[in-house]
């Protein structure tokens, strides 16, 4: 019993029971279309700036674009949707892995933005949003004057 180790032993186990849940429909261990329990995880974004602009591009293929709430209030933007299930009608299920039902995720903004001026659009299931930055937190270069 001397190489014998329970941690060692407990985190195989527990990698082993991840892997057996894995892909069985929704994925309990980390159920990323249920509010309120695994809202962090989806959809996956990338945020990025430029000088006028912040970027954010969301990951919901599949997903219609009438089935997709944007908010945003005080510098936090919640992107919220419903991933419908495919209906099948008398076939047999072999795989089924794509999550299916209600999903929200709200990302905290850098600073705040023109609210007046976003603009989100759909394109090969990625959602675009283009988020303004307001006059007042834009860079203003000072010109320096010599006398």
């Amino acid at each position: 019993m001397a190489g014998w180790d329970l941690f060692q032993e407990m985190d195989m186990l527990r990698r082993e029971i991840d892997q057996a849940f894995r892909g069985h429909g929704r994925n309990y261990l980390n159920p990323s279309f249920l509010p309120g329990i695994g809202t962090g995880g989806y959809p996956r974004v990338n945020l990025s700036e430029d000088e006028n602009n912040y970027y954010l591009e969301a990951l919901v293929p599949g997903i219609d674009p009438k089935d997709i709430e944007l908010n945003i209030m005080r510098g936090t933007l919640s992107l919220s949707g419903e991933r419908k299930e495919t209906v099948a009608d008398g076939n047999t299920w072999h795989r089924h892995e794509r999550g299916t039902g209600k999903f929200m995720r709200t990302i905290e903004l850098p600073d705040m933005i023109d609210n007046k001026n976003v603009d989100a659009e759909y394109r090969n299931g990625v959602l675009l949003i283009t988020l303004p930055k307001p006059q007042s937190v834009k860079p203003k270069k000072i010109t320096v004057k010599a006398q």
